[in-house]
């Protein structure tokens, strides 16, 4: 079962953290993770990933900075490709921000 998890803000890195390391507990879930940079100050991301163990993004989206439409619209758009080459059984999302809604 291929799982996505998708995290965009910091607080939601927090949100995750327990949901991948028990996702490693079971061999049949491949659980990724999907960063969609809408905090994309790299540094301060990093920190929280290394701090909460677990592992550098498997798919980085770039959103970046802009309106709440411009940013949502970046990461629909490359989400989309994500979904479509990925094919996950699964997807979480959590939070309240940009990212959720996207």
């Amino acid at each position: 079962m291929k799982v996505l998890l998708i995290a965009g803000a910091r607080p939601n890195f927090m949100k995750i953290a327990p949901v991948h390391r028990e996702s490693k507990k079971y061999k049949e879930i491949d659980c990724k993770i999907v960063h969609t940079g809408q905090h994309y100050d790299y540094e301060m991301s990093a920190a929280f990933f290394k701090d909460l163990e677990i592992p550098e993004p498997d798919f980085f989206l770039d959103a970046g900075s802009g309106s709440h439409a411009v940013q949502t619209a970046k990461i629909m758009t490359a989400f989309e490709k994500v979904c479509l080459d990925e094919k996950p059984d699964i997807i979480i999302v959590v939070g309240d921000v940009n990212s959720t809604l996207a």
